[in-house]
């Protein structure tokens, strides 16, 4: 036997588990991508000391398993193996996962009705965890089952909404599986989805002020659970905090708004540059995508006809990770907007003097002085940002200051 771990999975390519692993604990830890009628066979010769188990295995290990954890037995999943004198032994640290993820959220589930939609393997520890953390009633919503998305009514009384599903994960995001605003007695919102980090779902809880969290650190306590299994001790939470932290950094796009021509392409391309991350501009995204100008799109379809490009655009950019994107100076004039730049993203109001802005090339500022143009976005800028950047000295001073920020 090597002390060696890994992933078993049939489609893996877009893990974060080895880079997880790899910040918990220092082991060989690879991907092992197999066929369902290689699964016995890899099962009985691979010389792994432990794996973790991911679709569509977690059912399918069991009958390999000499012994079973009470939590996989009760849950009837497994997504961990660790190899004893005796075979394999089949544990789910998706619950000890989704414990975390709720204690970390600050989410009381004692006493309350819970809504869990899906009924598939993460539904199942879920709600194991959920029973055991005291929640009640816990309802299982699904397509066809007798609690499901046509009779939602009976359970508005719900006090914590839980997503097991794929709705609203990469790439199909903006989607959810039901609009938090239709439960008055909601206290709570969980989505074990992790990219993008703001599904609908969440964005939809963060506008009522609800508590919530994605499935970012559901994962990585999972994570941590299975590496205790293997190396047999534990490891902190704080452990935990920091990888999530981490990854949330490395996964989310940064995003520069502001007033045209106030530097969001050039102080794009050098932070860019400086964190070795892809930049995109999106007015030069919309030129390549229609193969107009700027101005001859202003032209042909007036202002709104380029909006709905430029929005069609950051719905692209927006649900993907960890770029830096500089944006057109009046994206904020469409609520939509925000979103699709939110979902994924830190945003940044980049401000600049106003006496300073060109106005060559740009439709809009040729119309309307700076003044005006600025008068009718500030507040949009503001509702928009999550931080506001002042770029009137050297470059290397707003590079200095958007480091900190983001850090």
């Amino acid at each position: 036997m090597e002390n060696k771990f890994g992933l078993l999975g049939r489609t893996l390519s877009h893990s974060w588990s080895p880079q997880i692993h790899a910040m918990l604990a220092d082991y060989d830890y690879r991907l092992y991508e197999t066929e369902p009628e290689a699964l016995g066979n890899f099962l009985t010769t691979t010389p792994l000391a432990g794996m973790n188990v991911t679709i569509p295995y977690k059912k399918d290990v069991i009958p390999y398993c000499a012994q079973l954890s009470d939590a996989a037995r009760r849950i009837g999943s497994v997504n961990t193996l660790t190899r004893r004198s005796d075979g394999w032994h089949g544990d789910n640290t998706d619950y000890d996962g989704f414990v975390y993820m709720v204690k970390s959220a600050g989410i009381s589930v004692a006493g309350g009705k819970a809504l869990v939609f899906g009924s598939g393997g993460a539904s199942l520890a879920v709600k194991a965890a959920l029973a055991d953390l005291g929640a009640g009633p816990i309802v299982t919503i699904s397509r066809s089952g007798p609690d499901n998305y046509d009779n939602l009514d009976r359970h508005r009384d719900a006090r914590l909404l839980v997503n097991t599903t794929p709705l609203g994960m990469y790439p199909k995001t903006g989607v959810s599986p039901v609009t938090v605003a239709d439960f008055p007695s909601c206290q709570g919102v969980l989505d074990v989805v992790y990219n993008p980090q703001r599904t609908r779902l969440l964005m939809e809880a963060e506008a009522l002020g609800l508590p919530h969290a994605g499935g970012l650190s559901m994962l990585v306590a999972q994570a941590r659970r299975s590496a205790e299994l293997f190396l047999n001790h534990s490891i902190p939470d704080g452990r935990v905090t920091e990888i999530v932290a981490a990854l949330s950094r490395q996964m989310e796009n940064i995003i520069l708004i502001g007033m045209p021509g106030c530097g969001k392409t050039t102080i794009g391309q050098a932070l860019a540059q400086a964190l070795h991350r892809p930049f995109y501009d999106a007015d030069d995204q919309v030129v390549e995508k229609t193969g107009q100008s700027i101005p001859a799109l202003f032209a042909a379809g007036g202002g709104a006809g380029f909006r709905a490009e430029e929005t069609a655009v950051l719905a692209e950019l927006g649900k993907g990770s960890g770029a830096v994107i500089a944006t057109g100076g009046g994206c904020v004039t469409r609520e939509e907007n925000y979103p699709l730049l939110h979902q994924n993203g830190t945003i940044i109001w980049l401000r600049r003097a106003l006496d300073v802005l060109p106005s060559d090339g740009r439709p809009l500022s040729q119309i309307h002085s700076a003044q005006t143009l600025y008068e009718q976005r500030k507040g949009l800028y503001r509702a928009f940002a999550d931080a506001e950047i002042d770029n009137n000295g050297p470059e290397e001073e707003t590079l200095r200051a958007l480091m900190e920020v983001l850090q």
